[in-house]
């Protein structure tokens, strides 16, 4: 594995606001920005940066490039899920205990042709209250000829006053399969805090190696002051989680990817929509509770469904603790 860890100097484009802040921030999210009297944009700490490439070497994915910046890291590739020996497992984790205004994150992860690759965090990823600015993360995944992927982070939990956008970029070969999730909470509702955030904002795209777009899917979070705009009809009605999962893939149609999300949650007790999505490449879950465990069951119990039906294998147990 080429370890690029100590050797920013190889490319210093990294570390210039053109790489690492986001081409467009949502007019929600921009009228914070502003200068922290704490550590600003662009300070040590500030600009996390973690590039990963995957490649397949004899009968398993191996890592085979890595750069990574503080605060974003990994461990290396775990393998053990046994209905695929070959899936290279990766936790994405953070040195600190979340994201902090002016924090500015970008992650560049590139699956090769016919690599199987499971890429999730270690834990929920927590938006800490800001008093100034914003703060953003970037993911711009690529799955090449054959490659089967997972990105299912866990949660994110936007705390009271922060301000956050995420972008999101899924590039696919047509021949590529990828399974990609996100799920928000209200906020940590252990402390009975209910949209107390000020803007949460996503962008998460489907591409098309040369630029084409495939589906997007915008969230836009405001609550107002009182935590009102975002309960009613249409937004969030009263629940506390939205989970989203997505699957790109030419392994199945499209119908029959959305009939066995739909089968795999007829029970769950939760409100839900399954749908396919455009040109037939796939289909798409919505899910909306009120607490985590129900709503994470859910999320399972469908991409174990998918799993089943594209690579006639199970959800493998994640061992994060």
């Amino acid at each position: 594995m080429k370890t690029l860890a100590a050797r920013a100097g190889e490319r210093p484009d990294r570390l210039t606001p053109a790489h690492y802040e986001p081409s467009r921030v949502p007019a929600e999210v921009r009228r914070y920005a502003g200068r922290p009297q704490a550590l600003g944009v662009g300070k040590p700490g500030k600009i996390g940066l973690l590039e990963l490439g995957f490649e397949r070497i004899g009968a398993r994915t191996e890592l085979v490039t890595h750069y990574q910046k503080s605060p974003l890291q990994i461990m290396r590739p775990l393998y053990f899920d046994p209905a695929r020996p070959d899936l290279a497992v990766t936790l994405l984790m953070s040195t600190g205990g979340g994201i902090v205004q002016a924090d500015r994150l970008r992650m560049d992860l590139h699956c090769g042709a016919g690599t199987a690759v499971h890429l999730t965090t270690q834990a929920a990823t927590k938006i800490h209250r800001m008093d100034a600015d914003y703060a953003t993360q970037q993911v711009f995944l690529h799955a090449d000829a054959d490659a089967y992927v997972e990105y299912l982070p866990d949660a994110t939990i936007p705390y009271r006053d922060s301000r956050f956008y995420q972008r999101t970029v899924v590039t696919a070969a047509p021949s590529a399969t990828v399974l990609a999730g996100e799920t928000v909470m209200a906020g940590r509702l252990a402390h009975g805090e209910r949209n107390a955030y000020q803007v949460f904002a996503s962008d998460l795209e489907f591409r098309r190696p040369d630029g084409r777009l495939l589906a997007l899917d915008t969230l836009r979070l405001t609550p107002g002051s009182d935590g009102g705009g975002v309960t009613g009809p249409a937004v969030l009605g009263g629940h506390d989680l939205v989970g989203t999962f997505y699957a790109v893939t030419p392994l199945a149609p499209a119908a029959e990817v959305a009939d066995a999300m739909h089968e795999a949650l007829r029970a769950c007790g939760l409100l839900f929509g399954v749908s396919v999505l455009p040109e037939d490449c796939g289909a798409w879950l919505r899910v909306l509770g009120g607490d985590s465990p129900t709503v994470n069951a859910a999320l399972r119990q469908a991409w174990d469904a998918v799993r089943r039906l594209l690579i006639g294998a199970p959800a493998p147990e994640l061992r994060k603790s």
